[in-house]
């Protein structure tokens, strides 16, 4: 005769559908008088019997851990529940890294399974392929969903947290110009369109992101008038001093990459005078359809008044890379932003002047990663960018 359990260890059962033993024991009892029951499974008795004493344990401890959660899952929602805010391009990168390299590969994990050494083992194997940039992108995008699943009580702690993100493949090093090749940039935007030309020398001579010119309106184009800062759509052109505020970019919701980005930029007389130009052309434009011109809305335009992309620039940028006699293959036009403070450096400005200059929270960033060119307010880039390139 099978032996009574005494009170107190619960149930325990063979399930002949799953195969298990099932323990099972009565904790409690909701308001309405249900009882609540905790229940563990295992192919031996043994088994069923320790694996109930574990989710006691972590319902002793305040942990409620839901079963059979995957990793598959947990990106799921975070993509769809944890991206508000960022932008459609950067959801759309997220989504489609994940599908590539992380559900394939763990997406049929449990959660409560995943382990260091998993992780560990699918970010080497990534390391062969992919650069440092994607592995660092990757891996958060995974500990940010299990650190997710972690706040809805999905999984007791996040292994991902614990990995370190391993050395990728070399990509494309960024380079900046020498001066004798910036000279020969500026020389043959001199030639171009009017447009390309004042971005190439704004973005060559100010060190503006591309993100940063691309969302620049001519309100933020402003004259040194009596004392103050006027817009120049109302202090006109008959100034000695110009300046730039460089408070907005293309970036979701408008603002710049950081707080220090946020700056007021004088501007050099080559910016001023190619900016002129602009400022003419449009204003003939607009006369010529038969509109005001208000001297407002983006300075770099397309010809129905919106804002230029990304590859529109790229795309009139190789023309005159092309006409300088370099390889417009070789070049993009982030890396006039790296050409500023290169040239600037050479020059012999200090380090962290130039970083104020371009909006870097610390020096170390611009001189580690924006500085190819070394050697051991806002006017000390325009007054040297005046005499290095005389206008």
């Amino acid at each position: 005769m099978t032996k009574r359990r005494s009170r107190g260890e619960g149930g325990l059962h063979w399930d002949e559908k799953r195969q298990r033993w099932i323990a099972s024991l009565t904790i409690g009892y909701t308001p309405a008088g249900k009882r609540i029951v905790k229940k563990g499974s295992g192919k031996t008795k043994t088994e069923a019997k320790n694996r109930l004493k574990e989710i006691l344990r972590d319902h002793d401890d305040g942990l409620t851990v839901k079963s059979g959660v995957t990793v598959a899952s947990a990106v799921t929602y975070w993509l769809e529940h944890g991206l508000n805010g960022r932008s459609r391009r950067t959801v759309e990168l997220y989504r489609e890294f994940a599908r590539i390299h992380i559900i394939p590969a763990l997406g049929k994990r449990k959660l409560s399974e995943l382990a260091v050494e998993d992780v560990d083992r699918w970010l080497a194997h990534k390391a062969k392929t992919l650069s440092t940039r994607t592995l660092k992108l990757i891996h958060g995008i995974l500990n940010r969903s299990v650190k997710n699943a972690m706040a809805r009580d999905e999984v007791k702690r996040n292994v991902v947290d614990l990995c370190e993100v391993p050395e990728g493949q070399t990509g494309r090093t960024s380079k900046a110009f020498t001066l004798a090749q910036a000279e020969a940039v500026l020389d043959a935007a001199d030639g171009a369109g009017t447009r390309i030309r004042a971005y190439i020398v704004l973005s060559l001579l100010t060190g503006g992101r591309t993100e940063e010119l691309r969302g620049l309106h001519w309100s933020f184009l402003v004259a040194y008038d009596e004392g103050r800062w006027v817009p120049v759509y109302q202090a006109g052109w008959d100034h000695e001093a110009f300046a730039i505020y460089v408070w907005r970019s293309v970036r979701k919701g408008g603002d710049t990459k950081t707080v220090k980005s946020r700056r007021t930029l004088k501007l050099p007389g080559r910016c001023v005078d190619a900016l002129r130009v602009l400022w003419e052309s449009d204003k003939a434009e607009c006369e010529a359809q038969g509109r005001t011109w208000n001297g407002q809305g983006f300075v770099f335009r397309t010809s129905t008044g919106t804002m230029l992309s990304a590859g529109n620039v790229r795309r009139d940028f190789k023309q005159v890379i092309k006409a300088a006699g370099l390889d417009e293959k070789e070049w993009t036009p982030r890396e006039m932003r790296q050409s500023f403070v290169s040239v600037l450096s050479d020059s012999g400005v200090p380090i962290e002047v130039i970083s104020r200059l371009v909006g870097h929270t610390h020096s170390l960033v611009t001189e580690t990663v924006y500085r190819q060119q070394i050697r051991p307010v806002m006017q000390e880039g325009a007054t040297a960018m005046d005499v290095i390139f005389r206008a």
